[in-house]
Protein backbone atom coordinates (compact mmCIF):
# COMPACT_ATOMS: atom_id res chain seq x y z
CA UNK A 1 0.00 0.00 0.00
CA UNK A 2 1.05 3.49 -1.13
CA UNK A 3 2.05 6.41 1.92
CA UNK A 4 -1.17 8.30 -0.64
CA UNK A 5 -3.53 4.99 0.15
CA UNK A 6 -2.80 4.86 4.01
CA UNK A 7 -3.47 8.72 4.16
CA UNK A 8 -6.64 8.24 2.42
CA UNK A 9 -7.58 5.93 4.81
CA UNK A 10 -6.95 7.29 8.27
CA UNK A 11 -8.37 10.36 7.04
CA UNK A 12 -11.96 8.69 5.85
CA UNK A 13 -11.52 6.21 9.75
CA UNK A 14 -10.94 10.08 11.14
CA UNK A 15 -13.84 11.87 9.51
CA UNK A 16 -16.54 8.96 10.24
CA UNK A 17 -15.43 9.11 13.84
CA UNK A 18 -15.78 12.71 13.78
CA UNK A 19 -19.50 12.33 11.62
CA UNK A 20 -20.72 9.97 14.60
CA UNK A 21 -19.66 12.17 17.14
CA UNK A 22 -22.05 14.81 15.47
CA UNK A 23 -24.71 11.99 15.63
CA UNK A 24 -24.23 9.51 12.83
CA UNK A 25 -25.76 6.27 13.14
CA UNK A 26 -23.89 3.58 11.15
CA UNK A 27 -23.23 0.00 12.45
CA UNK A 28 -19.80 -0.71 12.27
CA UNK A 29 -19.29 -3.12 9.42
CA UNK A 30 -20.37 -0.73 6.81
CA UNK A 31 -18.43 -0.05 3.94
CA UNK A 32 -17.49 3.38 3.05
CA UNK A 33 -15.72 3.98 -0.48
CA UNK A 34 -14.00 7.39 -1.09
CA UNK A 35 -15.83 10.37 0.36
CA UNK A 36 -19.55 10.10 0.57
CA UNK A 37 -21.05 14.24 1.87
CA UNK A 38 -23.22 13.27 4.64
CA UNK A 39 -24.57 16.76 4.91
CA UNK A 40 -24.76 19.50 7.45
CA UNK A 41 -26.88 17.25 9.44
CA UNK A 42 -25.65 13.87 10.31
CA UNK A 43 -27.72 13.27 12.82
CA UNK A 44 -30.74 12.72 10.91
CA UNK A 45 -29.06 9.80 8.99
CA UNK A 46 -29.31 5.94 10.43
CA UNK A 47 -27.05 3.24 8.16
CA UNK A 48 -27.76 -0.28 8.96
CA UNK A 49 -25.38 -3.24 9.06
CA UNK A 50 -23.91 -4.55 5.81
CA UNK A 51 -24.01 -1.37 4.37
CA UNK A 52 -21.63 -0.63 0.99
CA UNK A 53 -21.50 3.22 0.36
CA UNK A 54 -19.98 4.36 -2.99
CA UNK A 55 -17.82 7.89 -3.55
CA UNK A 56 -19.63 11.32 -3.65
CA UNK A 57 -23.14 9.78 -2.40
CA UNK A 58 -24.64 13.21 -1.39
CA UNK A 59 -27.16 12.42 2.09
CA UNK A 60 -29.30 15.88 1.87
CA UNK A 61 -31.35 16.55 5.44
CA UNK A 62 -32.72 19.37 4.36
CA UNK A 63 -34.47 21.57 2.04
CA UNK A 64 -32.49 24.81 1.34
CA UNK A 65 -34.68 26.28 -1.21
CA UNK A 66 -36.93 27.38 1.35
CA UNK A 67 -34.79 30.31 2.07
CA UNK A 68 -36.35 31.72 -1.39
CA UNK A 69 -39.55 32.59 0.00
CA UNK A 70 -38.80 32.85 3.74
CA UNK A 71 -38.06 36.77 3.50
CA UNK A 72 -42.09 36.66 3.14
CA UNK A 73 -43.48 37.40 6.59
CA UNK A 74 -45.82 34.59 6.01
CA UNK A 75 -43.01 32.02 5.64
CA UNK A 76 -40.28 32.94 7.91
CA UNK A 77 -40.48 30.34 9.97
CA UNK A 78 -40.53 27.88 7.32
CA UNK A 79 -38.55 24.92 7.84
CA UNK A 80 -37.89 21.37 5.88
CA UNK A 81 -35.91 18.54 7.41
CA UNK A 82 -36.59 15.12 6.90
CA UNK A 83 -34.22 11.50 8.41
CA UNK A 84 -32.72 9.33 6.31
CA UNK A 85 -32.54 5.77 6.56
CA UNK A 86 -30.88 3.14 5.02
CA UNK A 87 -31.74 -0.29 6.41
CA UNK A 88 -29.43 -3.17 6.74
CA UNK A 89 -27.91 -5.02 3.43
CA UNK A 90 -27.64 -2.38 0.91
CA UNK A 91 -25.43 -1.06 -1.51
CA UNK A 92 -25.75 2.61 -2.70
CA UNK A 93 -23.75 3.24 -5.87
CA UNK A 94 -21.88 6.70 -6.72
CA UNK A 95 -22.95 9.97 -7.17
CA UNK A 96 -26.31 8.74 -5.87
CA UNK A 97 -28.45 11.36 -4.14
CA UNK A 98 -30.85 10.56 -1.15
CA UNK A 99 -32.89 13.05 -0.52
CA UNK A 100 -35.05 13.91 2.80
CA UNK A 101 -37.67 12.01 4.49
CA UNK A 102 -35.95 8.63 2.59
CA UNK A 103 -35.71 4.73 3.73
CA UNK A 104 -34.18 2.28 1.80
CA UNK A 105 -34.06 -1.29 1.93
CA UNK A 106 -33.43 -3.44 3.66
CA UNK A 107 -31.31 -5.87 0.65
CA UNK A 108 -31.94 -3.07 -1.90
CA UNK A 109 -29.53 -1.77 -4.63
CA UNK A 110 -29.28 2.05 -5.32
CA UNK A 111 -28.01 2.33 -8.86
CA UNK A 112 -25.12 5.23 -9.55
CA UNK A 113 -26.18 8.51 -10.37
CA UNK A 114 -29.93 7.67 -8.90
CA UNK A 115 -31.77 10.77 -7.14
CA UNK A 116 -33.30 8.69 -4.01
CA UNK A 117 -36.81 11.20 -3.36
CA UNK A 118 -38.93 8.18 -2.33
CA UNK A 119 -38.75 5.38 0.17
CA UNK A 120 -37.53 2.30 -1.57
CA UNK A 121 -38.74 -0.96 -1.10
CA UNK A 122 -37.22 -3.97 0.27
CA UNK A 123 -35.49 -6.32 -2.14
CA UNK A 124 -35.12 -3.88 -5.37
CA UNK A 125 -32.63 -2.47 -7.84
CA UNK A 126 -33.86 0.92 -7.75
CA UNK A 127 -32.09 3.75 -10.64
CA UNK A 128 -33.31 6.60 -12.31
CA UNK A 129 -34.45 10.55 -11.50
CA UNK A 130 -36.50 10.08 -9.51
CA UNK A 131 -35.17 6.85 -8.77
CA UNK A 132 -37.80 3.88 -9.14
CA UNK A 133 -37.15 -0.01 -8.40
CA UNK A 134 -36.39 -1.46 -11.95
CA UNK A 135 -36.26 -5.44 -10.83
CA UNK A 136 -36.17 -7.82 -7.69
CA UNK A 137 -33.07 -8.24 -6.19
CA UNK A 138 -33.68 -11.88 -7.54
CA UNK A 139 -33.65 -10.69 -11.05
CA UNK A 140 -30.81 -8.48 -10.76
CA UNK A 141 -28.50 -11.69 -8.90
CA UNK A 142 -30.14 -13.76 -12.18
CA UNK A 143 -29.01 -10.86 -14.78
CA UNK A 144 -25.46 -10.29 -12.89
CA UNK A 145 -25.10 -14.09 -13.37
CA UNK A 146 -26.01 -14.47 -16.73
CA UNK A 147 -23.88 -11.52 -17.92
CA UNK A 148 -20.94 -12.61 -15.79
CA UNK A 149 -18.26 -14.22 -18.29
CA UNK A 150 -16.26 -17.33 -17.61
CA UNK A 151 -12.90 -16.36 -15.96
CA UNK A 152 -10.72 -18.50 -13.46
CA UNK A 153 -11.01 -17.12 -10.31
CA UNK A 154 -8.21 -18.14 -8.94
CA UNK A 155 -6.35 -16.19 -11.79
CA UNK A 156 -8.47 -13.35 -10.86
CA UNK A 157 -7.28 -13.16 -6.83
CA UNK A 158 -3.52 -13.02 -8.44
CA UNK A 159 -3.53 -11.06 -11.33
CA UNK A 160 -7.09 -8.99 -11.56
CA UNK A 161 -5.89 -6.09 -13.69
CA UNK A 162 -4.63 -9.17 -16.85
CA UNK A 163 -7.79 -11.15 -16.39
CA UNK A 164 -10.25 -7.67 -16.83
CA UNK A 165 -8.36 -6.79 -19.70
CA UNK A 166 -8.48 -10.11 -21.32
CA UNK A 167 -12.27 -10.52 -20.78
CA UNK A 168 -15.25 -9.45 -23.10
CA UNK A 169 -16.98 -7.22 -21.87
CA UNK A 170 -20.23 -4.93 -22.22
CA UNK A 171 -18.75 -1.38 -24.38
CA UNK A 172 -17.10 -3.69 -26.76
CA UNK A 173 -13.35 -4.30 -27.18
CA UNK A 174 -10.50 -2.67 -25.69
CA UNK A 175 -8.40 -0.56 -28.38
CA UNK A 176 -4.48 0.12 -27.93
CA UNK A 177 -4.33 3.77 -27.77
CA UNK A 178 -2.08 4.88 -30.48
CA UNK A 179 -0.24 8.04 -30.39
CA UNK A 180 -1.93 10.82 -32.86
CA UNK A 181 0.07 11.87 -35.78
CA UNK A 182 1.68 15.42 -35.88
CA UNK A 183 -0.65 17.76 -37.80
CA UNK A 184 0.19 18.29 -41.51
CA UNK A 185 0.98 22.46 -40.33
CA UNK A 186 3.11 21.95 -37.17
CA UNK A 187 6.76 21.23 -38.68
CA UNK A 188 9.21 18.70 -36.82
CA UNK A 189 11.74 20.60 -34.67
CA UNK A 190 14.98 21.46 -36.28
CA UNK A 191 18.20 22.22 -34.93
Amino acid sequence: MNVFGMCERLYSKYRIWRLRRAGLVMADDCIIMGLPFFGSEPYLITIGKRVGIADQVSFITHDGGTRVFRGDPRYKNVIKYGRINILDNCIIGQRAIILPGVTIGPNSVVAAGAVVSRNIPPGVLAAGNPAKPVMTLEQYAEWSLATTPKYDPEEYRLHKKEVLLKMHMRGGTRRPVRPRPAEPDQAPDQP
